[in-house]
Parts: C-alpha cells; structure tokens; sequence
C-alpha cells in the first residue's frame, strides 16, 4: 500500500497543490515555514481524520477563505482508492472514499495506515501519560475497529458523566446520584475491553521492541514496556463505586482507562524518570520503529511513514538505524536540507523542494550525492 497523490486546495499556505508520491523514499526539502510540514499534516490528516497538531478544521483553512478541499488517491492490493476531504468553516468536515461519503469519520481508519514520526515524539518517553495514552489510542484505532468504537463509546460516557458528577454537586440532589447506577454499567462494559486489548497490545510490541532496542543500543540495554492500568479490568466496578463520593467531590471521573500510562524500563531502571536524555530518545525511536513491524504484523500490510524533520534531531547512529529501516516502507520526509541523506547515500525516489506554497520536483529516482 502507498499514497499516489494528493491535492490540496485552500489548505494552509496552498492556494493549489498536485503533488505526486513514489512508493519508496520521497523527499520534501526547503527553509523553515514554507509549507513542508503541511503537506505530511494533510497526509495525516486523510487517512486519520486527525491533525497530528491537534488544530482545528478552521484552522486549517486558507487564510481568508472559508473551505479547503483535500483529494488523496492511495494504491492498496492493486487497486486505487480516491479520499475526498471537504473542510468548511463552522461545519463538520464532508469525507468520501471512492465517491461515496462516509455516515461517520471513524470509518475513514483502517484504509491507510500512516505513521508519523516527528520532533515532539522524541519526548514522548520523558513528557506526561496523555502522550502515552495518545499514541496507544491512534495505533490500536487505525488496526483494530473495535477498540475504535470501544474508545469513542467510553470517551462519551465519561464526559456524560463528568457532566452529571458536576450537575450532582450543584444541585446536591439525590435523584441525579440515583442515574450515576445506568451510566457506570456502559462505562465498565467499554473500559474491560479497552484495558484488555491495551494490555494485550503491550505484550504484542514487547515481542518487538526488545530486539530493535538491543540494535539501536549498539547491544548494550534491554528495554521493556509495562503497561501500567489506573485500575485493573476486573476491579473496574468496585472502583467507580469506591471512589463515587471523591468524584462527586472534585467532578470529575477519577479511575478508568483514561488515566493509563505505559512504562518503560531499561535493565529494570524508569526510563520515563531516570533515563538519561540519549536512553529516553533511543526508546522513543525503538517505539516508532516497533510500530512500523506491528502493523505489518497485524494488518499483513505495509504502512506509510511521515518523517517531519527527525533527522536532523539524531546522532549518526540512530540516523542509520533509521534510514536502514526505510526499505520497502513508502517514506515521505521533510527536511531543512540533504546532508544527512547524502551522508547516509540514500535512494531518493523523488525530491520536491518546497518553497513559499509550491513544490517543485528537483530530481526523481537517484541516489543523494553532494550538489542536488
């Protein structure tokens, strides 16, 4: 599976973009805000419904319009598929996929798998649990539906009852405790089957990440990823109960998948509080690395890589570890410039240099040599 092409209308910095993609390595090159990063956004953004910076649809609007349009054509199993993405201010986005709209954004996942791998997950190890939960959540959700509407069936319940929990400690009304019996019975249903496929997903890239970590660490460290549950699947119900009067008391939910973490442990020492700065980011390349081969695991399919800027964030050996993992995996990257490309003798399979809102192709199909 790869990406074609995509179009861009009205999207960011792009009156109007047509850019082509090879199936292997191709590079986006130029100076700093002129629009690399926007287009692996839109990448992103067709086959996830997400932006990875968390904007807004309004926000990716053009400034001064009030739509954009996104047309991604992707080739899986020999077969083109064409994602129509309609951004208009103050409305829900519109998606299509072949011509024909999608009832719901969720089931725009699992046609293409994209991995996005930028500067900010470098600091996924070292930076809060929400980050952790973040990356769990989009992977599990783009290779396994069910936990999809799982997760968005639980994140409803909770802010349901968030809601009632402040409602209750308004009103101090007991008729409102009285429903809180209806909503903990949908919320332990979705949070077990979230807690054990979370924790059965832990054990699947535990299987993986080892032996990249033992790589990447020139085989020197050991790393293990623990999952660490808020509260244990069959302890679900006694807990909301237990903490009932304490959730009253602060509204707010305080058990639950949604306070998971995932720990991670060199030789049985936290990386995540006492990992040095170089332990901290070879885990964080070992985990996009190992999330590249449990898609392939699962999926029997080669997902897509977004690089936006990694590189240039590495040392030389995890920049080889990196590059060597490229092969057969579509790559799109951005970058400054093309050291680091030529020093590692990459196969560039098409190189665009982006400059104020356009692309233009510099040089297809040869390796990186110093003066492209």
């Amino acid at each position: 599976m790869y990406i074609q092409s995509i179009e861009l209308s009205d999207y960011r910095n792009y009156r109007q973009l047509n850019i082509e993609f090879d199936e292997n390595v191709n590079i986006l090159y130029g100076d700093n805000a002129q629009g690399k990063t926007n287009i692996l956004e839109s990448l992103y953004l067709c086959g996830t419904n997400k932006s990875h910076r968390g904007s807004r649809d309004s926000d990716i609007i053009r400034f001064g319009m009030n739509e954009s349009h996104i047309k991604m054509f992707v080739r899986k199993n020999n077969v083109s598929h064409r994602i129509d993405m309609h951004l208009k201010k103050g409305r829900s986005k519109g998606i299509a996929v072949n011509g024909i709209p999608l009832k719901k954004a969720s089931e725009l996942f699992g046609i293409v798998n994209i991995i996005f791998f930028s500067p900010e997950d470098l600091y996924i190890i070292k930076n809060g649990p929400s980050e952790r939960r973040k990356f769990i959540d989009m992977e599990l959700s783009q290779i396994d539906k069910i936990y999809m509407n799982n997760l968005i069936k639980y994140n409803k319940i909770i802010n349901q009852r968030n809601k009632l929990l402040k409602d209750i400690n308004f009103y101090r009304d007991s008729s409102l405790e009285n429903t809180m019996d209806a909503w903990d019975e949908q919320l332990v249903i979705y949070a077990i089957d979230i807690i054990r496929r979370r924790e059965k997903f832990i054990e699947e890239l535990n299987d993986i990440i080892e032996d990249i970590h033992w790589k990447l660490s020139g085989e020197k460290e050991k790393l293990g990823l623990k999952y660490e549950p808020n509260t244990l699947a069959d302890d679900m119900w006694r807990k909301l109960h237990d903490t009932r009067e304490r959730d009253i008391r602060q509204k707010t939910t305080s058990c639950g998948p949604h306070r998971d973490d995932i720990g991670f442990f060199i030789n049985d020492i936290d990386v995540r509080r006492f990992g040095s700065q170089g332990q901290q980011r070879t885990s964080a390349l070992s985990l996009k690395l190992s999330e590249i081969e449990i898609v392939k695991k699962i999926t029997h399919d080669i997902p897509v890589l977004l690089l936006d800027d990694v590189l240039s964030e590495l040392d030389i050996n995890r920049q080889n570890q990196l590059i060597n993992s490229l092969d057969g995996i579509q790559t799109i990257v951005s970058c400054t410039g093309l050291d680091e490309f030529i020093e590692n003798k990459v196969n560039a399979a098409r190189i665009y240099r982006i400059s104020n809102g356009s692309a233009k192709l510099v040089t297809a199909s040869r390796q990186l040599r110093n003066g492209v």
